[in-house]
């Protein structure tokens, strides 16, 4: 059950009267956040109206919102929240306190209620305004003189690229995923033999003894032959099939996988497609399949080829974004592997829809320039970036080399967007395990650094205000009133609130 919370918190009440200064970083994001619109997003995840009334969704996006900012764990996002008063103020608290505001287990259910669709539409609504800002700004003097486009006419650059948020898992190898599988299938039996033993029912083999040595035997060598690697995959197969054919036998005796927990049953469904997996590459003799399970414990994700240099191959969501005026906007997520190029098209509507009109020029990789894309670009009047079909001339080929490298100046903005993300904010090592709650923690990674951007501008045009202020002081002699009505009316002019101390 949700109750809406009440939104408008003015004041955090401090004893000792201790007050929070305005310049405190979790005070000015307080003042930028949509704060209604989270809740009213936040109040979608819940139809029962009965049992306990859940925390208010101000607290969770703010918990979530902290643990991304500073890529710490949830236990930890706990403890800075009771320790911190700026962080309580931020959180939606009235008045300071030295509990715990709830058990750290709730940040899981924090991440399947908030969805990757809610932060995008909460995205929508925090930076869309900015981003058209900073299209306006960069339109060339010939936009601005003619007016026979209007509103519709293409403007602005929309820069595409796509990445991978590899997640935390151990590097897949066939033959360690068959020996943890094994290991878990010996566990099974250990308890499904549990309820059978009161009726003199024999343990079946396992040979974990041995199936252990030939692996650690295999796994204390340096380098392996493939006749080796070929040889030890046999060999786990055979036990992993063994295992499995036991507890087939010990259900029909009697034994229930209802004593299984719910992750130990989930596992063993996994394993059995692993094991059917893995026995068709041995017998084709080939390294790839479809859906491919590379962890037990995950089996949503899949290995996304990137081709870099020191990880060819990544484990995790692949995730295509579009950057607008230094914002990034969430076009594709998904887990298993896709063509970034095929997402042009919809990356362009979805432009025009938030900003109502088509981008004036589009740069991407190698990846975008197809002939579908080049005839949709041609058909809106967008430039795609890349070279041009058919013959040139030389004079044509030098404007084109200049155009080409000052366009791969301008996709760097990206590039950096996203080591941004991974270098702070956690995007680069994803370490939550659901499905649903990876992508949310990335949509969060996305989140904080576009607000970490808007914040930047923000402090740089308060700056700008109070040196102008401050020259116009120096040089007319402005008293004190006169001076904070200067900076009140440039305020207001261009719509920028600094709140006051709380």
């Amino acid at each position: 059950m949700y109750r809406r919370a009440m939104i408008g918190q003015q004041k955090l009440d401090i004893p000792f009267g201790v007050e929070l200064s305005a310049d405190n970083r979790w005070v000015k994001q307080a003042s930028l956040f949509p704060w209604e619109k989270i809740e009213e997003c936040y109040a979608r995840s819940f139809r029962s109206e009965k049992g306990e009334v859940a925390k208010p969704g101000r607290l969770a996006f703010a918990a979530l919102y902290i643990q991304h900012r500073l890529d710490i764990v949830d236990a930890e996002v706990v403890e800075q929240i009771r320790e911190n008063p700026s962080m309580q103020y931020f959180c939606g608290f009235d008045c300071y306190t030295t509990e715990k505001p709830f058990d750290s287990s709730l940040m899981v259910h924090f991440r399947k209620r908030i969805t990757p669709e809610m932060m995008k539409e909460i995205s929508e609504e925090v930076f869309a305004a900015e981003a058209r800002k900073a299209i306006e700004k960069t339109k060339d003097d010939d936009d601005r003189n003619d007016e026979s486009g209007g509103e519709s006419k293409p403007k602005g650059t929309l820069l595409l690229d796509a990445t991978c948020c590899p997640s935390d898992i151990h590097y897949p190898t066939d033959i360690d995923l068959l020996n943890h599988a094994r290991e878990l299938l010996e566990l099974i039996i250990d308890i499904l033999h549990a309820q059978l033993a009161r009726f003199g029912v024999i343990k079946p083999r396992t040979y974990r003894e041995i199936a252990r040595m030939v692996y650690l035997s295999y796994a204390k060598k340096r380098k392996h032959t493939h006749a080796e690697i070929r040889f030890v995959i046999r060999q786990q197969l055979q036990y992993v099939r063994r295992n499995l054919d036991s507890i087939a036998k010990q259900v029909e005796m009697g034994a229930e996988l209802g004593e299984l927990n719910i992750e130990l049953y989930r596992k063993l469904l996994v394993i059995s497609e692993l094991y059917r997996q893995q026995k068709q590459m041995y017998d084709e003799k080939t390294h790839s399949i479809e859906e491919r399970i590379v962890s037990i414990s995950q089996p949503h994700l899949r290995p996304i080829v990137r081709g870099k240099e020191h990880r060819p191959v990544e484990f995790g969501a692949k995730i295509a974004i579009a950057l607008v005026g230094g914002f990034s906007f969430m076009i594709q997520m998904d887990y298993d592997n896709f063509s970034e190029g095929k997402y042009l098209k919809e990356s362009a509507e979805e432009y025009k829809r938030i900003f109502g009109f088509y981008p004036k020029v589009i740069i991407g990789d190698k990846a975008y320039t197809t002939n579908e894309n080049r005839n949709y670009c041609n058909s809106e009047g967008i430039r795609l970036s890349g070279p041009k079909r058919g013959r040139k001339t030389v004079e044509v080929k030098e404007a084109e080399r200049k155009q080409l490298y000052q366009d791969s100046c301008e996709r760097n903005a990206i590039e950096g967007h996203f080591g941004n993300g991974k270098r702070k904010y956690g995007l680069a090592l994803i370490m939550t395990k659901l499905p649903d709650t990876t992508l949310t923690a990335i949509s969060f990674g996305f989140f904080v650094t576009n607000m970490e951007r808007l914040l930047r501008l923000f402090s740089l045009f308060n700056f700008s205000i109070m040196a102008f202020i401050g020259t116009i002081h120096r040089r007319f002699s402005f008293t004190l009133w006169a001076r904070t009505f200067v900076q009140y009316a440039l305020n207001k002019m261009y719509g920028f609130q600094r709140r006051e101390a709380v």
